[in-house]
């Protein structure tokens, strides 16, 4: 094999890291078995294949160099939409964990220079192990919080320990990292249906173990992504700082709803859409200007959900699609939206059913441009764009955080807080409470 060849398979090999057979065969105009025989060095491929393979691999744009002005942490990272947020105001991540196999590529396609490796499950990190850093990101999972078996010792007045109250929840793992690497600050999101969960106990015990327990300064508020992309999305965000700032909500510019509207983030169908070497044709066909008909929904998928839509109309219910023009502002993109994407379907006028978002569009959605690639299937891209968050809205949020953040150099203060409980006692070299409380809950 000639060094030219060896060139095309090394592209090769990294470039079936970040996509599948059938969708290189798609970008390389060629079909999913020559891929596989390329792959296993049964045939070999045109040595100009190695230019186009180049360009698959290359970021967009050119690759700029930045100086970090400080280090964060993401973790249940998803597809990355907060650490693109505060890489923005300059920040460098340092630890990434997600579990999710398919965000995972997703993760690695968008941030392929990382230095450090993408950990999965969370639970299984030794918190002494993370990176020291100044700032912890986390949309954690909104699951329910047990408070089972304490009320008895509320109503006797008796104090009763985070883990118990915590048990079975990721947001036990957010808590024992901020514990043992007391980070200069934390940004944490969530649906904003945690507030009232559980008649508002749940938030009360986050409240309490990030303030009372843990001694961060936190801020809460809800923020509507209709600010900054057309599409209704509320969000708690919760910010916490080690230190007392003087950090306040007014300080977030927040643009007038309804500056942008679903046309701003629609296929172009005048000839304007750009080409996208990474989507291709797949989305948007540009030789007819016109999205991949495959989006317009079945004529019986739509007589199904026109016919659902009256019988809980009948009952009064507010169940049913919605239908978005040029102008409307989108419901909230949900994870279950490739089966039938009723929350959000665009009108195409009289006489043709409607269709889906593109997977191209959900992206836009969640204010990431068109230089986010997408490796994923359009099943997978639903539900990881469905479940990520609305990357212009944390860039706000940064850009209020960030004077907080390095208005000082990062002193770990582990020593100060942790080292000693003042009866001798080494608190490093002793199980923290949510370290112990996580392996009584695993086992």
């Amino acid at each position: 094999m000639n060094t030219r060849q060896e060139l095309v398979h090394q592209y090769l090999d990294e470039a079936l890291k970040y996509y599948s057979k059938a969708e290189l065969a798609n970008r390389l105009g060629s079909d999913q078995g020559t891929i596989r025989r390329w792959a296993a060095r049964e045939t070999e491929p045109k040595p100009y294949v190695v230019d186009s393979l180049k360009q698959l691999l290359l970021p967009f744009g050119p690759q700029e160099k930045r100086e970090t002005e400080f280090r964060f942490i993401d973790l249940f990272a998803g597809i990355g939409g907060i650490r693109k947020a505060f890489e923005r105001v300059g920040g460098e991540c340092v630890f990434t964990s997600e579990w999710d196999t398919y965000a995972q590529k997703t993760y690695a396609a968008n941030f392929r220079h990382d230095s450090h490796a993408l950990n999965g499950d969370i639970t299984q990190v030794n918190a002494f192990d993370i990176p020291d850093h100044d700032v912890l990101l986390a949309g954690f999972p909104c699951q329910p919080f047990s408070i089972a078996g304490v009320s008895k010792k509320n109503a006797l007045g008796r104090a009763h320990g985070f883990e118990d109250e915590t048990q079975g929840t990721l947001f036990f793992d957010v808590a024992r990292i901020l514990q043992v690497k007391r980070p200069r600050a934390f940004l944490l999101e969530n649906v904003k249906n945690l507030m009232s969960h559980d008649k508002g106990r749940t938030f009360d015990v986050i409240r309490r173990t990030l303030s009372e327990e843990l001694g961060y300064h936190i801020h809460c508020k809800i923020i509507d992504a209709q600010h900054f992309v057309p599409q209704h999305r509320e969000r708690i965000v919760i910010v916490g700082f080690r230190e007392p700032t003087d950090f306040n909500w007014d300080l977030l510019a927040l643009p007038p709803k309804g500056n942008t509207t679903i046309k701003d983030i629609l296929h172009k169908t005048d000839g304007t859409e750009p080409w996208n070497e990474h989507d291709g044709n797949k989305y948007f066909d540009h030789e007819t200007g016109q999205v991949n008909p495959k989006y317009t929904l079945t004529p019986k998928l739509w007589q199904y959900l026109q016919n659902y839509a009256v019988k809980h109309r009948e009952k009064g219910n507010g169940f049913g699609f919605g239908l978005v023009g040029p102008n409307s502002i989108a419901r909230t993109l949900s994870a279950r939206y490739y089966k039938d994407g009723s929350e959000v379907l665009v009108d195409q006028g009289v006489g043709k059913n409607p269709r889906r978002l593109t997977p191209r569009e959900c992206a836009r959605l969640m204010g990431l441009d068109d230089s986010f690639v997408i490796p994923v299937s359009d099943t997978r891209a639903y539900k990881q764009f469905g479940n990520s968050v609305v990357m212009p809205v944390f860039h706000a949020v940064a850009e209020i955080m960030k004077p907080r953040i390095v208005a000082e150099q990062f002193e770990p203060v582990i020593k100060d807080m942790w080292e000693s409980n003042g009866s001798g006692v080494d608190l490093l070299e002793s199980p923290s409470p949510y370290q112990t409380h996580r392996k009584e809950s695993v086992s």
